[in-house]
């Protein structure tokens, strides 16, 4: 599904601390906000990199398309050619899941940070083997060491220096219940961990999915041909040359969609420019799962989708020959 983007002219409105100093003239209501983008994760399940993707949904249905766009240099059907093509797509639950947390220390030195972090990392770990998270499924990642500067003033000069140091580590959590992910977050808020980047999906046996797929492609082809011929009264000889196999994985992480929605009132200049300080309330953002939608596919299996899944997408594109009437 294309997801639409705002309009140029839309009001964009920031977040609650931030100031504008304006002139007061009228109060006018205006137009219902909607900002949408796109998102890559996962009870539904995302993580904060949903802040930081757009267009997903958008660019898997538009990959979707270019496939069945004859591309430059392709040869075209002839008199004598025909081409059938079958798409298919089809939604797959993840077997595993695997749930990346965010853990950052700001310190005065170098060690301090990584006792700190040491400290947080331990009680994070402790909390996971109360839900029956052992060490094999739980890995630390070394993200990021960095420094911090800040300004020193001295009369009117501000000078930067050194004042600290950030040490930032990802940890990685592997489970199977879907149904743990709450207990996850909860458990890391006890080891003051808040930041839930993402959740992959894991589909272990992507093989038997392919296979399927390839079935199902191969039999809307021959369905295809037995039409065309009898419609068109026309006979295809075998064999078929396979001429495009474009497949696709679009996993949860990149399929979530977000928006803004509210209305609001504009204020406009007055002739006292710095009489009034205008402070926007903040204006939550609304995240969910958005799929391919079954438009351009020739079959969808399993095409109720209540929960995040994985969706594999075949494209195939075969030639045949037109058998040509023997000349008497």
């Amino acid at each position: 599904m294309l997801t639409r983007s705002p309009n140029a002219t839309s009001s964009v409105f920031s977040l609650a601390g931030s100031f504008m100093r304006t002139k007061l003239l009228s109060l006018s209501v205006i137009c219902l906000l909607l900002v949408i983008s796109a998102v890559v994760c996962r009870a539904q399940a995302s993580g904060n990199v949903g802040y930081s993707q757009s267009g997903g949904s958008s660019r898997a249905a538009q990959n979707e398309h270019n496939k069945r766009v004859p591309v430059q240099g392709e040869a075209p059907p002839t008199a004598t050619t025909m081409f059938i093509e079958a798409s298919v797509l089809m939604n797959v639950k993840a077997d595993e899941h695997v749930a990346v947390f965010g853990v950052a220390q700001e310190c005065a030195t170098v060690p301090e940070c990584h006792q700190k972090m040491d400290a947080t990392v331990n009680a994070f770990t402790g909390e996971l083997k109360r839900l029956g998270i052992g060490d094999d499924d739980v890995f630390v990642d070394f993200a990021a060491q960095n420094k911090i500067y800040g300004f020193q003033l001295t009369g009117n000069v501000a000078k930067e220096k050194l004042v600290g140091f950030e040490l930032k580590k990802n940890v990685a959590v592997h489970y199977r219940d879907k149904a743990l992910l709450d207990a996850l977050v909860i458990a890391a808020s006890h080891a003051n961990i808040f930041d839930l980047i993402k959740v992959d999906y894991v589909v272990r046996d992507t093989g038997s999915v392919e296979n399927r797929l390839m079935e199902e492609a191969t039999r809307i082809i021959k369905q295809k041909v037995a039409q065309d011929e009898q419609l068109l009264g026309i006979k295809l000889q075998p064999p078929a040359q396979v001429y495009a196999e474009k497949p696709s994985i679009y996993y949860p992480t990149e399929m979530y969609d977000s928006y803004t929605a509210y209305e609001s009132e504009e204020v406009e200049n007055s002739y006292e420019r710095d009489k009034y300080v205008v402070q926007s309330a903040r204006k939550s953002k609304t995240f969910f799962f958005n799929p391919l939608a079954a438009d351009g596919f020739d079959l969808v299996i399993n095409p109720v989708v209540i929960e995040p899944v994985v969706q594999f997408t075949l494209y195939l594109k075969v030639k045949y020959e037109i058998e040509q009437p023997k000349s008497k």
